[in-house]
């Protein structure tokens, strides 16, 4: 393993290793009781035993969360498109989607309860949350365009469609790819917060879910369980789109090139 290899993965892994000591370590010796701090070993032993209503659970969220981000991913990309193409279209309809990124999703999951079902007010919580970074990353990504390349367009006479295919949307590509992944995040907090918002409860129920319920139980371990599930979720989303990132991106474009010398 080169220096560089080991400094980009060893060394996040070593240091995460040596927290998980230290606090299996610090447990053990002060002898705290798991309902108030599980050690790592208890937690991954309650992720073994009660692994058969966790998955289920994480099943759910992680199906709400890439409904919610192909949703805001289609919906935020044709809005920057059409914002691209008629800017009295992105003045008129910009500041909505401003606002609703501004308002706390706690506070619009009661809301969605009055005309939707639990599931139908997670999933749309979860989209608005993820929207906005896309609709934002893609119309700014839009909107840089190389003057110099969009007066050559101009020159040759391109049309507008000419332009968008073949310089806007290439160049709006890396910003469009920043946006995927942090709203790819986003979505999964979105559906977290909404669930515990909206109390969602039962067979089709997520890890928002079990955590309280474990909250209400004093089942501390499974809390953590299910808090770990999360944070792999998490991990595994930002891994997926910073790969689709990196295979779009690695063969032309200086962000994902410098990565490989």
């Amino acid at each position: 393993m080169t220096k560089e290899r080991f400094l980009n993965t060893g060394l996040p892994l070593l240091a995460v290793l040596i927290g998980l000591g230290l606090w299996e370590a610090v447990v053990r010796i002060n002898d705290i009781p798991p309902v108030l701090l599980p050690s790592p070993s208890l937690i991954v032993l309650t992720l073994i035993k009660d692994w058969h209503t966790l998955y289920g659970s994480l099943l759910v969220t992680l199906s709400i969360t890439l409904e919610a981000l192909v949703a805001a991913t289609v919906g935020g990309t044709l809005l920057a498109l059409a914002f691209a193409q008629w800017r009295v279209l992105e003045r008129a309809f910009f500041p909505f989607a401003v606002i609703l990124q501004v308002t706390p999703v706690v506070s619009i999951a009661p809301l969605l309860l009055v005309y939707l079902n639990s599931g139908a007010a997670v999933l749309v919580c979860a989209f608005l949350v993820g929207f906005f970074p896309i609709l934002s990353n893609t119309a700014l990504g839009l909107a840089s365009v190389d003057h110099n390349l969009l007066d050559l367009f101009q020159l040759y006479r391109a049309t507008r469609g000419r332009q968008l295919w073949l310089l806007r949307i290439p160049s709006a590509l890396p910003y469009f790819l920043g946006g995927l992944r942090i709203g790819g995040g986003l979505a999964l907090i979105g559906a977290i917060v909404a669930e515990i918002a909206a109390g969602s409860a039962g067979r089709g129920a997520g890890l928002a879910f079990r955590i309280v319920e474990s909250g209400y139980r004093l089942n501390i371990p499974r809390m953590f369980a299910a808090l770990v599930l999360i944070s792999v979720a998490g991990i595994f989303i930002f891994i997926m789109l910073s790969a689709l990132s990196y295979a779009l991106l690695h063969r032309w474009h200086d962000s994902a090139r410098t990565r490989e010398t």
